[in-house]
């Protein structure tokens, strides 16, 4: 299993990046909120899982080994795969999801794409007994309210786009940002924003 690759940042792309490893590019799928925080061109470390399938081998990258270690015991769930679970993990920190999965909070699994009712029940049964509890305070690993305008402008930078392209895209999902329900979420934000990049282009 290959539990990690670090090297420079060689390619970046919405959903994936590219880490030199020896010469080599490693290419590693990963959430928004993992790539906001990849720089083209400079050094990173992600935690990573490896996929084996018949048809293909697939690296999911991690910002930390905790995050790694939900994205895997997710898996364990019935009907839950790895895509499913990185769409959990965009959508949700590691804490949030064991707090979600604590307190019976079905609309917070309903808020992930390809969840609904029946389903978020169905893993609150079923992962009530394998993610643990919350190891941090509710803020630690929480969406950040304060700079997320900064946090994106610098991700999408970091993704390739000019200033001015950036700068349209953050104004384009303030309103987004502004009307949620809590402290906005940057990796949400990210995905509206390309949305956003990719119809003006």
């Amino acid at each position: 299993m290959i539990a990690f690759v670090s090297g420079p940042v060689a390619a970046l792309a919405p959903d994936s990046a590219v880490v030199e490893v020896g010469g080599i590019g490693i290419a590693v799928q990963c959430t928004p909120t993992t790539l906001s925080g990849l720089r083209m061109g400079r050094p990173t470390k992600l935690a990573t899982s490896l996929v084996v399938r018949e048809d293909s081998l697939t690296l999911y990258g991690f910002v930390d080994d905790d995050e790694r270690q939900v994205f895997e015991l997710l898996q364990t769930a019935s009907g839950v795969g790895p895509r499913l679970a990185q769409s959990m993990l965009a959508v949700h920190s590691p804490d949030a999801l064991r707090r979600a999965v604590a307190t019976g909070d079905e609309k917070a699994l309903i808020a992930v794409p390809g969840i609904g009712k029946k389903g978020a029940q169905k893993l609150l049964l079923e992962l009530k007994d394998r993610l643990g509890e919350p190891v941090g305070a509710p803020a630690v690993g929480a969406p950040i309210s304060q700079g997320w305008r900064d946090q994106l402008h610098a991700a999408l930078i970091g993704l390739g786009y000019a200033t001015r392209e950036a700068d349209e895209a953050v104004t384009a999902v303030a309103p987004q940002a502004e009307a949620a329900d809590g402290p906005p979420q940057v990796g949400r934000l990210l995905k509206a924003a390309l949305q956003t990049l990719n119809r003006a282009r």
